[in-house]
């Protein structure tokens, strides 16, 4: 497999052969799916909470007399049944929502995604990318005259200057290969990385 390889001008410079494996993987829609559900569901910190009807600050004398009134009969106003009482199965702080994904299975997503990429022309590949200060003015001149406005930057290795610059830019995110994530990857509408980011993902997940 061929990834295109680019200038600091955007244009096509070469073409670097990559790992068929990687990036010349058949898409397995369902895979992906299951993979970013994962990998959302194991982001959630789980901290939501409500009270059943012990836990609500109500009285515990009779609302109204048991016979007589015509109405349904009740024993308290923290019954889940009335406006303001407790919940009959409350959502508990230690809620767990991760799932299980097999390594096997996370490396097969992260490459069907990679590959999808490379068939959508949304994935390029740069030698490096680095700017002389850590100014923001610096990196977006240089993403804007590569002739992106939203990408996803994945290096072999972050230099502090290019995370100080890019911290500030909304529609610019840099990470780490071991950093790049399935959301991100499929979020971002276009992907550069740099040559040692190609071969540390080849590393990685080939």
């Amino acid at each position: 497999m061929e990834l295109k390889l680019i200038n600091e001008q955007g244009q096509e410079a070469s073409r670097l052969q990559a790992s068929d494996v990687l990036f010349g993987r058949e898409y397995n829609e369902a895979l992906v799916h299951q993979v970013v559900v994962a990998y959302q569901a194991n982001a959630r910190s789980g901290n939501r909470a409500q009270k059943d009807r012990g836990q609500v600050k109500h009285t515990t004398a009779k609302p109204f007399r048991q016979k007589g009134t015509g109405r349904a009969r009740a024993g308290m106003s923290s019954s889940p049944l009335w406006r303001g009482g407790g919940r009959i199965f409350p959502n508990s702080p230690d809620e767990n929502f991760s799932q299980k994904l097999n390594k096997k299975m996370y490396r097969a997503g992260v490459a069907s995604i990679l590959s999808q990429l490379v068939r959508e022309d949304r994935l390029a590949v740069v030698d490096s990318i680095s700017v002389d200060a850590p100014k923001t003015k610096l990196f977006a001149q240089k993403i804007k005259g590569m002739g992106y406005e939203s990408v996803l930057v994945v290096t072999d290795r972050l230099e502090e200057n290019v995370f100080l610059a890019s911290r500030n830019l909304p529609n610019v995110l840099v990470l780490e290969v071991n950093e790049a994530d399935p959301v991100s990857l499929i979020r971002f509408p276009k992907v550069l990385m740099t040559k040692g980011a190609v071969a540390k993902f080849e590393e990685i997940l080939g």
